[in-house]
């Protein structure tokens, strides 16, 4: 599974995770477009080609949640199957199970882990699901890379 030339639009509001995200997609040959706030998610996915994967932070401090974002793209007949990844820092016993419930194709905790995730995204892209809440918690006997 490659990443080469697919398009991924990132909702992230922190520095440091976009920087993490930009040279991760780099690097698997990705191109990446990002939303810092989620207000103008939107607007700004309007503008883009072909998406080929979305990827929601939970918490942004613009006061509006990843799952705000995830019901505005979803409520656009264009986005409906384009699978939407959640990547949070968020108590994986509590995102993941509602991130599960509300229709997201997968959950991966926050750190990542720069082995896994070019993987992961691309298991995501395929069309698997993808549950990873990180070594430090297990959630769900199921939940994998």
């Amino acid at each position: 599974m490659t990443l080469k030339n697919k398009l991924i639009f990132v909702v992230e509001d922190n520095p440091q995770n976009r920087a993490i995200f930009t040279l991760t997609f780099k690097l698997s040959g990705a191109v990446v477009k990002f939303d810092m706030w989620g207000r103008d998610a939107l607007f700004h996915l309007k503008g883009l080609s072909k998406v080929d994967l979305i990827i929601l932070d939970l918490m942004l401090f613009s006061g509006i949640s990843g799952y705000d974002v995830f019901d505005e793209i979803r409520a656009l007949p264009e986005y409906a199957s384009v699978p939407i990844l959640a990547v949070s820092a968020a108590d994986p016993a509590i995102a993941l199970p509602k991130a599960r419930t509300k229709g997201f194709a997968g959950f991966i905790a926050k750190p990542i882990d720069d082995r896994l995730f070019p993987q992961q995204v691309a298991k995501v892209i395929a069309g698997e699901q993808v549950w990873y809440a990180g070594e430090r918690y297990i959630v769900t006997a199921d939940a994998s890379i």
